[in-house]
């Protein structure tokens, strides 16, 4: 039972630039630079331009994170985007967030990290005809109990995680160096995957996760200077390595090469090591898999507990429980209750992994595109801005085209789990009637 001390916690400001950015770097490097290269290659006519998309992902993760950097130190708060969204345009919005938040986006990417990582840790240790289902559950019950345990132990997990996973996707960059493939097959015109804006919803969808660190801006260490530090040195690493790893599989495969490797990653060792290497990729997953888990659980917890300080109805989210340095432990069993939930229903369909991407999308980059108008909103009322970003009002303008572009793509593209998203997200809207009646909160 949490006791009365506990109830009226609130986050305490433990966390370093490092700690911050290995959270976003832990988040956006996973499993996706392992998946999407090749379909990214397939939307582009050159190699050139290949890479081009890259950069070009890196620049609108640029922009997306200068403006969290001016919303994040100007209002800084565990509730993050939630946080943002209510103070911009009130506390209904706020809340169909913190509900889209808690049954589509973040537990819906918590389900998909965690098929992943049982696909391929079902290769290492086989658990029978339900491998994959019990290494996924398995998964997130396991770093749900190690944040439970308190923050400062899921910080330091997620800072080990980090470094075990950039040292594990230089391991792929130098084996794609330090070997040459067999002659690179001539480009072929023309393309099932049509144009450069689709293999974009590739490169965004890789790079997609730096917009955690939003969550992190209420146990952040002098958050006012600290939010863009973190998010920036996130950003680069992200945008480096991303490059690097590409480049590296162009030298080994070239562009129609890789337009035909289903697994860059596996087949890249495998030509650097030989059949073992597939072994090892298979490590290197579950490793970038686990770290991603665990940083998008420690902040997905943050929106639930945001949400139960705004609704009465619920408010035991809201209970931040200060024991093993604090954490929000109601919202974490919430969260992994849902995310278990997703599992089995993610476990009945044929790729569990592409229900939950085509599940996220469309609802993801809608409330994206809130967040870049809320930069205009806040703009205009004034106030004091700890942090400007550079350019206004340029940042948020590319920011929220790229956010309409992935809301129209997704929905064209990914099919019916993308309306079953979307209609999720409207029923919460008696959540947001409850919300409406409840006494206002003070900033």
């Amino acid at each position: 039972m949490t006791s009365a001390k506990s109830a009226g916690a609130k986050p305490q400001q433990l966390l370093s630039v490092f700690a911050g950015a290995s959270f976003i770097i832990g988040i956006v490097i996973g499993i996706g630079i392992f998946r999407t290269p090749s379909l990214v290659a397939s939307g582009v006519s050159s190699e050139a331009m290949f890479i081009a998309a890259w950069v070009l992902g890196g620049l609108v993760m640029l922009v997306g994170a200068l403006c969290y950097a001016e919303l994040g130190s100007a209002h800084p708060d565990a509730g993050g985007e939630y946080h943002f969204l209510r103070r911009a345009f009130g506390r209904e919005i706020g809340v169909l967030f913190a509900w889209a938040r808690g049954t589509v986006i973040q537990t819906g990417a918590i389900a998909a990290v965690a098929f992943v990582y049982a696909d391929y840790a079902s290769n290492i240790i086989p658990l029978g005809p339900y491998s994959s289902a019990i290494h996924a559950v398995l998964g997130v019950v396991v770093i749900t109990g190690l944040n439970l345990i308190g923050t400062p132990q899921g910080a330091r997990a997620q800072m080990i995680l980090t470094v075990l996973t950039i040292a594990a996707l230089l391991a792929v960059i130098l084996a794609g160096f330090s070997t040459t493939g067999t002659t690179h097959p001539p480009i072929q015109a023309g393309s099932q995957w049509g144009t450069f804006g689709l293999a974009m919803v590739f490169v965004l969808l890789t790079y997609g996760g730096w917009n955690e660190a939003a969550y992190l801006s209420g146990e952040l260490k002098d958050v006012r200077r600290n939010m863009v530090r973190t998010l920036l040195l996130g950003t680069a690493v992200v945008v480096v390595m991303y490059v690097l790893a590409n480049l590296a599989y162009l030298n080994v495969f070239g562009l129609e090469g890789l337009r035909k490797s289903q697994t860059v990653g596996a087949d890249i060792m495998r030509v650097a090591v030989g059949d073992w290497g597939a072994i090892l990729f298979s490590l290197i997953v579950c490793v970038c898999a686990l770290s991603t888990l665990n940083a998008t659980i420690f902040t997905g917890a943050r929106g639930y507990y945001a949400l139960g300080r705004d609704v009465p109805a619920i408010r035991k989210l809201g209970v931040w429980d200060e024991q093993g340095g604090g954490k929000p432990a109601n919202a974490l069993l919430l969260q992994a209750t849902i995310a278990l939930a997703l599992l089995a229903f993610g476990s009945t369909t044929r790729d569990g992994f592409e229900a939950m991407v085509a599940y996220t999308a469309p609802v993801f980059w809608f409330f994206l595109f809130l967040i870049a108008v809320s930069v205009f909103v806040f703009r205009k009322r004034g106030g004091e801005l700890p942090y400007r970003l550079p350019l206004y009002p340029v940042p948020p303008i590319l920011f929220g085209a790229a956010a309409l572009w992935m809301i129209y793509s997704s929905i064209a593209y990914a099919g019916i789990g993308a309306w079953v998203g979307v209609a999720v997200l409207i029923a919460g809207i008696p959540l947001v009637w409850l919300a409406r009646n409840a006494p206002a909160i003070a900033e």
